[in-house]
């Protein structure tokens, strides 16, 4: 039978799950009066709040610091005392305008004039009332800052920048406020700056802050002792049992005998946490009675399980329901290589797969294996397939290659369908990643493309190529200034996909390896690949040529002046299939969206009216991948 997409269909179900995740989400937004989270903390003297007020405190000063003394005030802990008496309180008083000065000079303002004054309120919330009074005086400025590195990176010409960054980055330089917690900050970015590469024993000798009361001004000192410089030694596994030691010290990469890196150890601890060889992963360098030119770092490892079992269900406005099993086996025996094992079912799609991974080489590369079995619906055919594929590949920090030979077999079901056909290819693909964020990248661009050469072996042999190249590019567009004084970017989003096979006219090449497209990711207002080559009585089949734009401005909004995790789009989307390059026709999407920062990744939701489709259709997708 001949599968048919239909035309335009309401998805009322994905509808029903956005507003359902969209309001879950916004309830921890509401105040308690409106169905938010109740507070249900105790008072600040650790007493509940059901015991009667003995005071209450009116702190009398600039807004910022009226705050700042309500909150951090010591007097507080007492407000609700049992059986707090006035000559009590009298003496607290005596302690409070102690506590207020060390406060307010904390934030810079050393010359306070305070005025505590207690005054009984019978028959009030509280029987008592304490007015505290500040007239805070002039805040205390920079007028100097000195800003010393000692110890060998004071003469190491390698470590030039590093010091010239440790200065010129300071936050703290003449005419800005004092206060107490920059100040702390300051010294510590400084000290962060030198541990984060090549002295990771770095330590503040000595720092001061002296401050003339009298002119307001306060010169800084601090001085830097670097200690000796490091350089990674061997990689040692601790809790390592089911898997070998070796294998993970591949995984890591991490360079012996390169300078010390913070980035490289936390990228080294990334690699070998997401390997799906260890449930937790912590690296350390040891520093304590060890040679600082081969200084080396201990990775400390919980195994995760030989075996693991994963049922998912899903959905998709582009596929429907979806169910699926996962089953990971970490070390075949014999081999040692992994094995991954899927089986998904959905509206559209049936497929069953294994793919067998090596541990990678000293050179990052890996072998690997795989196999599938896959029922879809492409275009207007029911198309039974299976593909076998193997070869080497290597994934570094930003950067994905695989070359590999690949074995496809396509069986078309349907009148009219093409017949069946089968063909051999040898490929190689790239992909670079250079995007600020792996998940919810806002800045950067990621490029990808594929080669493959080969020859049809059924129903006659016609040799071919197929290339294709995806690009996506964010470009800023300037800040959006919240209420809260926080800058966010807003930008556009431009994306290209282009493809195409090689071939004489008349070769049948598989189905799987033509062109369609339509959904979610590509053509919005349109259905999961349903723009491609029309054939014969208005039958849709894969094309040989693909082409793919689309431009989406991304700005984020405020909700109360808040900031939040939500932002708003426009885009438009135009994509193409022919099986020669004249007869490209681009069919055009447009419309608004919302995204939704989660922790795993943005939450997307979109209404886009396909121009020549003349309906609309709603679009949710979670994660990002390119």
């Amino acid at each position: 039978m001949i599968a048919r997409p239909p035309p335009s269909t309401p998805a009322r179900w994905p509808a029903l799950l956005l507003f359902s995740v969209l309001g879950l989400a916004g309830c921890s937004l509401l105040p308690v009066s409106l169905g938010g989270p109740r507070d249900t903390a105790p008072d600040v003297a650790g007493v509940p709040d059901d015991v009667p007020l003995a005071f209450t405190l009116d702190v009398q000063a600039p807004r910022d610091i009226e705050a700042y003394l309500t909150k951090n005030l010591e007097l507080q802990r007492f407000r609700r005392f049992p059986g707090l008496e006035a000559r009590e309180l009298s003496r607290l008083l005596g302690a409070a305008d102690s506590n207020a000065r060390e406060l307010l000079a904390t934030l810079g303002y050393f010359a306070p004039t305070l005025a505590l004054d207690m005054q009984e309120t019978p028959g009030a919330e509280a029987p008592r009332r304490i007015v505290l009074t500040v007239a805070p005086g002039p805040q205390t400025h920079i007028r100097s800052a000195t800003i010393d590195v000692t110890g060998p990176a004071a003469t190491s010409a390698e470590a030039a920048p590093q010091r010239a960054r440790v200065q010129n980055e300071w936050a703290l330089p003449p005419g800005q406020p004092f206060t107490q917690s920059d100040w702390d900050g300051a010294k510590d970015q400084g000290l962060r700056t030198l541990r984060a590469r090549r002295y990771p024993t770095a330590r503040i000798a000595n720092s001061r802050a002296e401050v003339d009361a009298d002119r307001h001004e306060a010169d800084l000192a601090v001085n830097y002792d670097s200690g000796p410089a490091y350089r990674f030694g061997p990689l040692r596994v601790e809790g390592s049992e089911r898997y070998d030691p070796d294998g993970a010290r591949r995984l890591a990469r991490l360079p012996t005998g390169a300078v010390y890196s913070e980035a490289r150890l936390l990228d080294a601890q990334q690699r070998l946490a997401s390997s799906g060889y260890y449930d937790a992963v912590f690296l350390t360098l040891d520093t304590d009675g060890t040679d600082p030119e081969a200084a080396p770092v201990t990775a400390q490892v919980r195994e995760a399980k030989l075996q693991k079992w994963v049922f998912g269900v899903g959905v998709s406005t582009d596929s429907g329901p979806r169910l699926s099993v996962d089953h990971t086996h970490n070390r075949l025996p014999g081999i040692g290589w992994r094995a991954l094992n899927k089986l998904q079912l959905d509206r559209k799609n049936k497929l069953l797969s294994t793919e067998w991974t090596a541990l990678p080489a000293d050179d990052g590369w890996r072998w690997f294996s795989g196999a599938q079995v896959q029922r879809e619906a492409t275009g207007s055919y029911e198309v039974n397939s299976a593909r076998l594929r193997g070869g080497r590949t290597r994934s570094d920090d930003r950067i994905d290659r695989t070359a590999f030979l690949q074995y496809d077999y396509a069986h078309n079901q349907g009148p009219s369908a093409p017949p069946s056909s089968t063909a051999v290819t040898a490929n190689y693909s790239w992909t670079g990643r250079y995007f600020n964020s792996p998940t919810t990248p806002t800045r950067g661009f990621g490029v990808a493309w594929e080669l493959g050469a080969g020859t049809t072996l059924t129903p006659q042999r016609d040799p071919f190529v197929r290339a294709m190249a995806r690009w996506l590019h964010f470009v800023p567009l300037g800040k959006v200034q919240l209420d809260s004084g926080l800058p966010r970017d807003s930008r556009l989003a431009l994306r290209a996909e282009g493809g195409a096979v090689l071939a004489r006219s008349g070769a049948q090449i598989p189905v799987t390896q033509l062109f369609l497209t339509g959904g979610d990711t590509t053509v919005r207002g349109y259905g999961y690949r349903t723009i491609g080559a029309r054939k014969e009585n208005d039958l849709l089949f894969g094309g040989r040529y693909l082409a793919v734009a689309s431009v989406e401005w991304q700005r984020p909004f405020a909700v109360r002046g808040n900031v939040t995790d939500w932002e708003s789009t426009v885009f438009a989307d135009a994509g193409a299939v022919a099986d020669r390059v004249g007869d490209l026709s681009p069919q055009v999407g447009v419309g608004a969206g919302v995204r939704w920062r989660s922790p795993v990744g943005p939450l997307q939701a979109d209404l886009a009216y396909g121009l020549k489709a003349k309906s609309l259709r709603l679009h949710l997708r979670l994660g990002f991948t390119f």
